[in-house]
Order: C-alpha cells, then sequence, then structure tokens
C-alpha cells in the first residue's frame, strides 16, 4: 500500500498505463491474426467490417495527439472513411497492412508519451477545453482521455468478439 501522496499518484497513473497498454495489446493481437480477406468480412451479418473498425480505432487514436497535446496528427486523411461515416462497402479503404502500421505507428507513439509522463502531467487539461472551464472541472484532464480511449478499445473488441472464422 502507498504511504505517501506522490505514490499513491504514481500507482494511479501506473494502473491506468497497464490498462491502456492491455487494451492496446489485445486488439493488435486480434487483428495481427487476420487475413487481408478476413479483414473484408462484417463482423456478424449487418455489422461493420473489421477493416472498418481498425481504420476507427486508428482515426480516434490519431486525434489524440493535439488532444492530449504530444504532437500533430499523422492520419487524418482517415476521418472521413472511418469517422465521420459509417462503413460502406464501396467506399474504397486502405490495405488492411496499411491500418495495421498507422494502428502501431500512433499507439507506439502515444504509449511512448504516456510512460514518460508524470503524476502532475497525467492530470493537466486536455486541449478541447479552455483554462477557465478547467479551472471549474479539473477532471476534464488527459488522465480522463486515456480512460475514455481505453474503454473505446474494449467497446470494439467487445464487437469483434461476434466475429468468427
Amino acid at each position: 500500500m502507498p504511504t505517501t501522496t506522490t505514490s499513491t499518484q504514481e500507482l494511479f497513473t501506473k494502473t491506468v498505463l497497464f490498462s491502456w497498454e492491455q487494451a492496446l495489446g489485445q486488439a493488435s493481437a486480434f487483428f495481427s491474426n487476420l487475413t487481408d480477406e478476413e479483414f473484408l468480412r462484417p463482423i456478424a451479418p449487418g455489422k461493420n467490417r473489421i477493416i472498418y473498425l481498425l481504420g476507427h480505432l486508428a482515426a480516434v487514436h490519431d486525434r489524440m495527439m493535439p488532444l492530449l497535446g504530444t504532437g500533430e496528427r499523422q492520419y487524418p486523411h482517415l476521418d472521413e472513411t472511418f469517422v465521420t461515416s459509417p462503413d460502406n462497402p464501396a467506399t474504397p479503404m486502405p490495405s488492411p497492412n496499411e491500418l495495421r502500421h498507422a494502428w502501431t505507428t500512433v499507439n507506439n507513439e502515444l504509449t511512448q508519451h504516456l510512460r514518460d509522463w508524470t503524476p502532475e502531467e497525467w492530470l493537466q487539461r486536455h486541449t478541447a477545453v479552455s483554462a477557465e472551464d478547467f479551472a471549474k472541472e479539473p477532471h476534464r484532464n488527459r488522465l480522463s482521455v486515456v480512460l475514455s480511449r481505453t474503454r473505446h478499445v474494449g467497446y470494439h473488441m467487445g464487437q469483434l468478439i461476434l466475429y468468427k472464422k
């Protein structure tokens, strides 16, 4: 059991980082075991295709970079296909390898930043909240963004469980 405030804060942030890395690892393992053909199949009849979910997750995580103040986006071109529009089999898609690369690149960079943060940096405001609003609502911080995105990966992994080879 931690005995100081600092060690308690470190434990909280390490716990969140562990959950983040675990969610990414599960999703990455799922995506790495699929053939290109499997990516084009829906997870269940009438549902999103697997390629759409990978592209969606990569795009959403790419959007985290400026939100967390860690850098610029690398894949903004994914938004139109994977964030603002629903899955459509007629829409041209990047290849599964391109999307796996985007997923891995973005998550490696994000995770490195998260590992380097002090507990105080985890609790800084994210860029979508003004300083005035943050003063009133300090829970609108980087930690809350990472928690939210970790849950988001888990939500989509729940959908992917429906996929039967």
